[in-house]
């Protein structure tokens, strides 16, 4: 066993803000979860704007397909206020923490991943467009559609899912008798692979298939705005051109090579000093939680947007004639997975000394 020699910081030196965040956090989840089990009652009782199921008019894109008010309503009720119940628990420190731990996981993956689907990557892409095109008039798709409750329900969902499992993780932190800020430990002996050695070797292949996968996407959107059917019927591209759906595609595509840059730059020194031409941060040190948070969430919201097209394919079978329709968009869950550990790759690489606990 090897111990950490480092000199600690004491708890009544730790700054109390970082100190309170676990506890803060968790009350969050307490909150959104006590507000949505209320909407849950309300939804039970006969209350209007039920947004899944029979209340969404994409409900084909989704798990709960066919559900009613009178059998969601309920679940909702119990999952909300049960779920605010376990988090007071959680903040306070009590209760079993096995069980408390595993709802709290179970809350943030099917929050967060798997009730959700492709529409709330959409909102997040699309936000741009809706910006520029909205008060012209030029959106190919009804505003009223793209702007919908049952999208924003998603989006709100999404948040919840994200806000359980930070709880988790400082929750985790917390019982474990780790550092609430980095997550360190006295013994490291069985955590040699998140060295920043270590780190840097794994988090290679993880940074670039992160990147590789939506440049596949893009390059089928491209060549689809270039006036190229790549992957699909002559007749299909041209429905789509002439709606002007693929200028829209290749502006996804667009943003899916940004992206692929920017996880490149997780394994770029650009990454971690900003660059001269970034005006008035160049050369300043770029806070390591910044790309960390920032890929989180799009891994989350590409993993659940992805396994939305695997469960589409497995329900309706993959059409080979127009297979690049979905077929790089099947890749997604791959792209997220690998974007989570390129990210967590990075933060172990680049964390350095913990100012809470001083362990390095």
């Amino acid at each position: 066993m090897t111990i950490d020699s480092t000199p600690r910081v004491t708890t009544n030196e730790r700054a109390p803000a970082v100190r309170r965040w676990p506890a803060r956090v968790t009350y969050l989840a307490a909150l959104w979860s006590l507000a949505y089990g209320v909407l849950g009652l309300v939804w039970t009782f006969g209350g209007g704007g039920f947004p899944f199921g029979v209340g969404d008019r994409e409900a084909e894109l989704s798990l709960l397909a066919g559900l009613t008010p009178q059998a969601g309503g309920p679940v909702v009720a119990a999952a909300g206020l049960g779920g605010a119940l376990v988090a007071v628990l959680m903040a306070r420190g009590r209760g079993p923490r096995p069980l408390l731990l595993g709802f709290a996981v179970v809350m943030a993956v099917g929050l967060a991943v798997v009730i959700p689907d492709y529409r709330v990557l959409m909102l997040v892409a699309y936000a741009p467009i809706l910006l520029v095109a909205l008060p012209f008039g030029l959106l190919p798709i009804d505003p009223a559609l793209a702007l919908a409750w049952p999208r924003i329900n998603l989006l709100i969902v999404t948040a919840g899912g994200i806000l359980w499992g930070v709880a988790a993780l400082a929750y985790r932190r917390r019982t474990a008798g780790a550092c609430v800020s980095c997550g360190r430990r006295d013994t490291l002996a069985h955590h040699h692979w998140t060295t920043p050695q270590a780190a840097r070797r794994w988090g290679f292949w993880a940074v670039h298939v992160a990147a590789l996968v939506p440049e596949i996407y893009g390059v089928t959107r491209y060549a689809w705005a270039l006036g190229i059917p790549l992957g699909m019927d002559a007749q299909t591209h041209a429905e789509g051109a002439e709606s002007g759906l693929w200028l829209v595609g290749a502006f996804l595509g667009v943003l899916g090579t940004l992206g692929a840059i920017l996880t490149i730059g997780l394994n770029r020194p650009w990454s971690e000093i900003w660059p001269r031409w970034v005006p008035w941060l160049r050369g300043r040190r770029v806070p390591t939680m910044f790309p960390v948070i920032f890929a989180g969430i799009v891994s989350v919201v590409v993993m659940s947007a992805g396994l939305m097209f695997w469960w589409q394919t497995l329900r309706t079978g993959f059409d080979w004639a127009n297979w690049a329709m979905a077929g790089p968009q099947l890749l997604w869950p791959l792209w997220g997975l690998a974007l989570a550990v390129a990210a967590y790759g990075y933060y172990l690489r680049t964390r350095g000394t913990c100012r809470t606990c001083g362990r390095s």
